[in-house]
């Protein structure tokens, strides 16, 4: 393409300007440089009022009393000091036991997030980067656990977990969520994108073995998608209650078991029970302060790479 002072030269200044204009716009392909408008601002804002309703919703109530919930669905505009002591009162309960619910509850979302990220990642390696046999209909049944709900493995888990002496006991609500389909798909997506064949050949005529390439190779690579896959585990089983809430008991709870029973009575008081909920979402919300700008700048990286 010619140059604007050549073309200046042989067309003249009307025609330079012109394919001046055309260059600047040429840059702007795609959106790359172009600053979001007013509507962009309006949607994202709208979306973020009916995202923090809920939580501010449950702040409201649990700084109303009984009373005033049930003269009004919105007692007051804003949460004044009474929270906190409605939070004393969920903690302090001798109706439940919300220290041990919180450990518990620690433990399980821990623990499965990093198995679930760990052999995620190795089944992931193995589906995208290794050649063996049966690979693509094993994927696709792997895949097809996914479409099979939850409901219909209730009984025979249970059935498992009795005979194994498990009930009442956290390995019943750990040992089931060591691994998951998604994550398997979710990996396996990603390391087949991300990770070029060129550096597991570099490791193997290194010497590698290949637990030493998937440590030193393919788990680098895939940090930015583990990471999202671990928060997206431990937000699912901090918040999990079905399957818990048929194996434990009130003696070895979880929170969501603890927030069921803080309602569990003829008399239902919702500001001691949204002061519980509260308590259950606080340490999702800190997580996501704290790291979801890292997250979603790992997952740019990664795209970027890829």
């Amino acid at each position: 393409m010619s140059s604007v002072p050549v073309i200046a030269q042989t067309a003249g200044p009307g025609a330079a300007r012109a394919a001046a204009r055309r260059r600047g716009a040429g840059k702007n392909v795609g959106g790359t440089q172009r600053r979001p408008r007013w509507v962009t601002y309006t949607i994202l804002g709208v979306v973020l009022l009916v995202s923090i309703f809920p939580l501010y919703f449950t702040l409201i109530l649990g700084s109303s009393t009984p009373e005033e919930i049930s003269r009004s669905a919105l007692p007051q505009l804003l949460p004044d000091a009474s929270l906190f002591d409605r939070f004393a009162e969920v903690i302090n309960s001798d109706a439940i036991n919300f220290w041990k619910a919180a450990w518990n509850s620690v433990v399980v979302a821990v623990l499965t997030s990093l198995s679930v990220v760990l052999f995620s990642t190795l089944a992931g390696f193995s589906f995208a980067k290794l050649r063996f046999r049966g690979r693509g209909p094993l994927l696709v049944f792997v895949i097809a656990t996914m479409a099979v709900p939850t409901q219909l493995g209730v009984i025979p888990m249970y059935i498992l977990m009795s005979d194994l002496g498990w009930i009442g006991k956290l390995q019943a609500v750990i040992v089931p969520a060591l691994v998951t389909a998604f994550g398997v798909f979710w990996m396996t997506q990603y390391l087949g994108e991300a990770l070029p064949y060129e550096l597991i050949e570099a490791a193997r005529v290194d010497g590698a073995s290949m637990f030493r390439t998937f440590w030193s190779i393919a788990l680098p690579a895939a940090r930015p998608a583990a990471a999202m896959l671990g928060l997206f585990t431990f937000v699912q089983q901090w918040t999990n209650f079905f399957w818990p809430s048929i194996v434990l008991n009130q003696n070895n709870p979880t929170l969501p078991l603890v927030v069921r029973s803080l309602q569990a009575n003829f008399f239902v008081d919702y500001s001691l029970v949204m002061a519980g909920i509260f308590l259950v979402t606080l340490p999702l919300i800190v997580i996501f302060i704290f790291t979801g700008r890292q997250l979603v700048a790992g997952i740019m990286q990664g795209a970027v790479k890829g």
